[in-house]
């Protein structure tokens, strides 16, 4: 009879993984569960500033893709920098959504799956929207901006498989706000504020409004405060292990950054 207790694999405890656990010790994941407390509360931490920067930088831009074009002719630095720093944030925000979806789950597994499952489903909408506004600027960059909208406005509201989400978009972070509140992972005001990511604008080259802006500071106010609080639990790593994992990271993130741009 299967024993739900016994693990069905044996990790061989072998001197070589002795040996890199202990230079880089991997804190468990305990209550938070995958990617674990320090990914979550740091994702937490940057996700949202990141994405709030980014859309403030292009908030002087008209909301609609022809300006949005226009302005990347005129300032490509600025508007690559503001969809860079934006998609960035994006993608930051599925290791935060995962370990808020786990906390909730722990208390409501129905609320923490929901809510979980759709805002990453809308993640991933973000993420494709993000690889179309990058090719309209390389045609704006390489055809000027006049070719590149009629590119885009050709193709506008044709059918991909992610256009499925766009409702996951919205509805996620309203059913995830809803289940940090029943289950009081989040306070009423931070639930609420989570709760207002539902009013980003969602879609290809979608510039900045004052409702994008309130929606940010929303999500701001839900989820730093709570990655804050993840990062200061303890245990804490020691200061050898900080000093052997931060250099680690960059050194991986600089290298797919590399074997990225050879394609």
């Amino acid at each position: 009879m299967w024993n739900p207790t016994a693990s069905t694999t044996a990790v061989p405890d072998t001197r070589t993984g002795v040996r890199l656990g202990a230079a880089l010790p991997v804190t468990p994941w305990g209550a938070t569960g995958f990617p674990g407390r320090w990914v979550g509360g740091a994702a937490m931490v940057l996700g949202p500033p990141l994405m709030l920067t980014g859309a403030l930088l292009r908030a002087r831009v008209h909301f609609f893709f022809p300006d949005q074009l226009s302005a990347y002719e005129r300032h490509p630095t600025l508007m690559a920098t503001a969809y860079g720093l934006f998609a960035a944030g994006s993608l930051l925000l599925w290791p935060a959504v995962a370990v808020l979806a786990t906390r909730i789950g722990a208390r409501s597994a129905g609320w923490g799956l929901w809510g979980g499952v759709l805002a990453m489903s809308g993640l991933f909408a973000r993420a494709f929207h993000a690889g179309v506004d990058h090719l309209a600027f390389q045609l704006a960059r390489s055809q000027g901006a006049g070719p590149a909208t009629e590119a885009v406005s050709a193709g506008y509201g044709a059918f991909h498989v992610f256009s499925a989400l766009n409702l996951a978009i919205l509805a996620g972070w309203l059913v995830l706000a809803l289940g940090a509140w029943r289950t009081r992972v989040l306070g009423p005001v931070r639930a609420a504020a989570l709760a207002l990511t539902a009013a980003l604008p969602l879609g290809v080259l979608k510039g900045t409004t004052p409702l994008s802006l309130v929606a940010l500071a929303g999500l701001c106010v839900a989820l730093v405060p709570q990655g804050l609080a993840l990062l200061s639990e303890a245990p804490r790593p020691g200061r050898a292990a900080v000093v052997r994992w931060v250099p680690l990271t960059l050194a991986v993130l600089g290298l797919m950054t590399l074997l990225g741009q050879a394609g």
